[in-house]
């Protein structure tokens, strides 16, 4: 009879524990909820400066620009978090040094604080427009908004003195592909960061479109 009471608790036993495919299955199906959770937040999070970007963009851009531009460039900067701060100092969405935005304060006043989020997106797209009117008219306008990104991360002087070395290689000083070319040859320049920059800036373009925001 002990015999037999044994072996039928170590059969429940068995049976109640979660064979090895049942655990696998579990795994991803939580993580798939939890990443679905955390995106929604996020998403949540930050379509709250989609307002921002629009009033700045058809302020400085004009109402028929697309603002998803510079949403996309906010994403790329800082995940579009308000309190990011980099190692050198930049601040807020979009990155700011504290000395470009007491610049742009000089003539916007009522630019009241670098880490208030609307102005921080305000005076990045007021000197996003700085940089856009550098570059010719007549070039394409996705290839002057990834000059002007550019211009951005690594300063208007760089990616001049890129736009040179591409005329000096015989290519189309008008096309981001001629600067990726020879970006390896203009000094002194951390490349690599600018041309994986804008890539990021384009990927995030895409995804914004395909999603509507």
């Amino acid at each position: 009879m002990m015999r037999w009471l044994l072996a039928a608790m170590g059969a429940s036993i068995v049976a109640a524990a979660p064979s090895s495919g049942q655990a696998t299955t579990t795994r991803p199906v939580t993580n798939a909820i939890h990443e679905a959770v955390e995106q929604r937040s996020l998403k949540k999070a930050t379509d709250k400066y989609d307002p921002a970007f629009q009033k700045y963009t058809k302020r400085y851009f004009g109402i028929a620009f697309d603002w998803h531009a510079f949403k996309a460039q906010g994403m790329a900067e800082s995940n579009l978090k308000p309190t990011a701060k980099s190692w050198v100092g930049a601040r807020g969405i979009m990155q700011l040094m504290p000395s470009t935005f007491q610049t742009i304060q000089s003539a916007r006043p009522e630019f009241e604080s670098i880490d208030n989020p609307e102005f921080n997106i305000a005076a990045g797209i007021m000197h996003d427009r700085y940089l856009w009117k550098l570059y010719p008219t007549d070039m394409d306008d996705d290839e002057r908004l990834r000059f002007m990104f550019a211009a951005y991360n690594a300063g208007e002087g760089t990616i001049k003195r890129a736009r040179s070395a591409a005329e000096k290689a015989r290519l189309d000083a008008g096309l981001w592909s001629s600067v990726e070319q020879i970006a390896a040859v203009v000094k002194p320049w951390r490349y690599r960061e600018t041309l994986g920059y804008v890539k990021t800036i384009d990927s995030n373009r895409v995804k914004l479109r395909l999603t509507g925001k």
